[in-house]
């Protein structure tokens, strides 16, 4: 078999790896999307997509890492929460990890309503906090989506035109 058919083989299987990973905790999404597009480069000896393209598709995947970790803070601290609450959705949010999909999911409400309940007793201004970080983190997801997407796109651009 020739070794461009085998790189091609391996890059997208590498690319729905990293999809599948942007929603699934247990896969480092952006990385492997990432390698799956340098590794479909690399099958054409980087004809197409070449070295700037590869550094933006790589700042690209390191975005979905800020939004991860940062989303669930600004949603928290857009429902009013305190700062403690903000750092207890990051706090939940990377415990979360740990415990697979239901952890990502739960990790930042918890982490926010434990953060605001240990300023101020108000289980609703806590529940609030912790509504706003999960909402955060659908919003995370949604973005960290549309970078894949974006940056998938890029590729092709390059590669096709």
């Amino acid at each position: 078999m020739d070794a461009s058919l085998l790189l091609w083989i391996l890059a997208a299987l590498l690319v729905i790896a990293g999809i599948a990973g942007l929603l699934l905790p247990a896969l480092p999404g952006a990385p492997l999307l990432f390698a799956g597009l340098v590794v479909a480069a690399w099958a054409d000896d980087f004809a197409y997509v070449g070295t700037g393209t590869i550094i933006v598709l790589g700042v690209l995947a390191a975005l979905t890492y800020v939004a991860d970790f940062v989303a669930g803070a600004l949603g928290a601290k857009r429902f009013g929460a305190s700062p403690r609450a903000v750092a207890g959705s990051i706090v939940g949010g990377i415990v979360g990890l740990f415990f697979g999909i239901p952890g990502v999911l739960i990790g930042p409400f918890v982490g926010a309503v434990i953060g605001e309940l240990s300023v101020r007793r108000d289980v609703q201004a806590a529940t609030r906090a912790g509504i706003g970080a999960t909402i955060g983190l659908v919003l995370a997801t949604a973005a960290k989506i549309a970078v894949a997407f974006t940056m998938i796109g890029l590729f092709l651009v390059m590669r096709l035109f």
